[in-house]
């Protein structure tokens, strides 16, 4: 008999947002596939889980893919978890999901907080229809095309962006958008959780004055 894939959300700041399912899960399974072992063993030490953490992430996802299949066929429980959330949301995670179901791995999911809910209902915007971007592209012409593409979009709009471009992405949204009003949120459930509702052009002049720190989600 094959193993089970697990598919195990994380916290994406604060360690006690986990569920007891997911500590029960990690405690149990004979391997963890982890994007960071690092980031991960924070959290394995804070609860006490003594399993094995293998590397999962973009540049091996090929051939650690096929590892992780192998140890499933011969009859390993693994944990599929992200430095943040849900894994397969704008991470790796879904490529060993696709080749576990091609191989006809049983896969059930532990389901935990992700970012962009969290900044969606915090942001105030309409949440009844909403859609999910995830990141960008990193250069500005191909960004600035992507934003075009969504100037007739009704529904909230969910972003991604890290601190080393929330500025230059801030600053294509008020050219191609305009100056909507916004919500843009950093460091969620963490000590320094911030959440800027404003128009755009407020929001970017308060970042650059002020040095953008911590993982941003941006709601249009």
């Amino acid at each position: 008999m094959t193993g089970t894939l697990y598919i195990v959300g994380t916290p994406i700041g604060n360690l006690k947002d986990i569920t007891l399912r997911a500590i029960e899960t990690l405690k149990s399974v004979d391997l963890i596939a982890a994007e960071d072992t690092r980031h991960t063993k924070i959290l394995t030490s804070h609860y006490g889980i003594e399993k094995p953490l293998t590397s999962f992430f973009e540049h091996n996802k090929i051939t650690k893919g096929e590892y992780l299949i192998d140890q499933l066929k011969q009859g390993k429980n693994v944990a599929l978890v992200s430095d943040a959330g849900m894994p397969g949301i704008s991470d790796p995670g879904f490529s060993i999901i696709n080749l576990a179901i091609k191989n006809n791995i049983e896969i059930t999911a532990i389901p935990g907080p992700t970012a962009l809910v969290t900044a969606l209902v915090l942001s105030g915007k309409p949440s009844d229809k909403f859609i999910y971007e995830g990141f960008l592209p990193v250069k500005s012409g191909s960004r600035k095309n992507r934003l075009k593409a969504l100037s007739s979009e009704k529904r909230s709009i969910i972003i991604y962006e890290s601190p080393h471009r929330i500025i230059r992405t801030l600053e294509d949204i008020l050219e191609v958008l305009g100056d909507r009003e916004i919500a843009c949120a950093r460091e969620l459930t963490k000590k320094f959780e911030e959440i800027k509702r404003d128009k755009v052009s407020l929001v970017l002049d308060f970042y650059k004055k002020n040095k953008p720190k911590g993982e941003f989600v941006i709601v249009i």
